[in-house]
């Protein structure tokens, strides 16, 4: 039922910053979760942030708390991750995606919980 578009990917060194979006269609974008996976060659799929419905509740992998910060615009139908201080193991495919499940630690935080994902942009930060 959603569409997602991510982008503003890009190169960086370490250190920079780069703010990734995600563009979402569809009316019903406020009653998904949203969150931002990454996965880098020869890994899996990683959790890297979530934002609940209502932007009340936010998660964050360890390796990146403090550094990322997650939001959501739902009039503008759009998820945002702002990352600052990149460093080189940051880089990555980053995917945006969006959850229908009942907004549980597990399923904001797995690959599996979510429903619809994006195309995915490049991340790389030079050393």
């Amino acid at each position: 039922q959603v569409q997602l578009v991510d982008s503003g990917g890009g190169l960086v060194q370490a250190g920079g910053s780069l703010r990734l979006s995600c563009a979402a269609s569809g009316r019903t974008f406020s009653r998904y979760a949203m969150g931002w996976f990454r996965q880098a060659p020869g890994k899996e799929r990683e959790f890297v942030a979530s934002i609940s419905r209502s932007s009340g509740s936010t998660y964050y992998s360890d390796s990146v708390k403090g550094r990322f910060t997650i939001s959501r615009d739902n009039a503008k139908n759009t998820v945002y991750l702002q990352m600052n201080s990149l460093k080189p193991e940051d880089t990555a495919v980053y995917y945006c995606s969006a959850s229908s499940r009942p907004p549980a630690l597990v399923v904001l935080t797995t690959p599996n919980g979510y429903d619809y994902w994006g195309q995915g942009t490049q991340v790389t930060v030079s050393s």
